[in-house]
């Protein structure tokens, strides 16, 4: 092979010669990495072009003679418009530490207030004061969609909600933060019991952190969701999480004619919505402790709010 200017001699051992190449190639058609020159190099083959492949300056190359760059550079043109663009490999999963303690104080808001219910606190039944109720939109009565999560009408209803919830409560902390987390789960289970209110049929009345618990299963979902649009040959695996997320929701939601199957519904919609929300502006930070500091806290005074005002009326 005859030496070129400009070419280290320790490159030459990686350069590759079509069997038919009659003289040395001197225009540059493709350049990229060494794998790609060599997909690339193996269109060129399949089209009689004649090229060489080799390392210019660091980076791999491939050259063509003068006189066929231009059908070399359309057959390139051709094939990258049908190969398409690479996918994306997804961003690895941080993981937020803390997660159990957001669980821990969700279990503690409902078991104080179910002592508190049960023993009718400062003289006041609170099922009655907290309780969702489709009249009570009338009313303007906003608190009832924040206190109608942490109400239950017996201890297996606590019991049921307290082991979805911190399971699923756990995983959504990991992934969000315990304090955007909750926040976000409070603030999606609220939206679901106020739409319930506005769509349900007068005298509809529903209590339960089930609510809550589907919109963390669609804070996940919708998480999910979104990571996997960025894979974009995979459609199959892209509603995979959305599939898994409906599944459990027609298992655990519509048991028997007491379980609120519309309010199941729309805090798993309203939950999906946000968490899809969430990963697609990238919330919250990573390492940023105030992203979850202050929305926890202000999930916290907004519920002691929304019982304050329960309570007075």
């Amino acid at each position: 092979m005859q030496e070129r200017p400009g070419i280290d001699e320790s490159s030459t051992a990686g350069v590759t010669r079509a069997p038919d190449v009659a003289h040395a190639p001197d225009v540059a058609v493709f350049q990229g990495s060494p794998l790609e020159c060599a997909e690339f190099g193996l269109v060129l083959d399949a089209k009689g072009v004649a090229y060489e492949r080799l390392v210019v300056d660091g980076a791999a190359t491939l050259k063509v003679a003068a006189d066929a760059a231009e059908q070399a550079r359309d057959e390139l043109a051709r094939y990258a418009a049908e190969r398409g663009p690479r996918p994306v490999a997804p961003h690895a999963l941080e993981i937020f530490a803390g997660s159990s303690i957001g669980a821990g104080l969700y279990a503690a808001v409902l078991i104080i207030v179910a002592y508190c219910a049960g023993r009718q606190l400062f003289e006041v039944d609170w099922l009655t004061a907290g309780a969702l109720d489709a009249a009570a939109v009338g009313r303007v009565e906003w608190w009832r969609a924040f206190t109608a999560l942490t109400l239950h009408v017996d201890q297996e209803h606590l019991l049921g909600n307290l082991l979805f919830g911190i399971g699923i409560g756990v995983l959504a902390g990991r992934l969000f933060g315990p304090g955007l987390a909750w926040a976000a789960i409070l603030l999606a289970g609220a939206c679901a019991n106020y739409l319930e209110m506005l769509l349900a049929p007068p005298g509809h009345h529903a209590v339960g952190a089930s609510t809550a618990v589907f919109a963390a299963l669609g804070l996940l979902t919708g998480f999910a969701w979104s990571r996997e649009l960025s894979l974009r040959d995979r459609r199959l695996y892209r509603f995979g999480p959305l599939f898994a997320g409906v599944s459990l929701l027609a298992l655990l939601g519509s048991g028997n004619a007491h379980v609120d199957v519309l309010g199941h519904l729309l805090g798993f919609v309203c939950g999906t919505t946000l968490g899809w929300i969430l990963a697609r502006t990238g919330l919250p930070p990573r390492q940023a402790w105030g992203w979850q500091v202050v929305p926890g806290g202000m999930a916290i005074v907004l519920l002691a709010s929304a019982w304050r005002e329960a309570l007075v009326h």
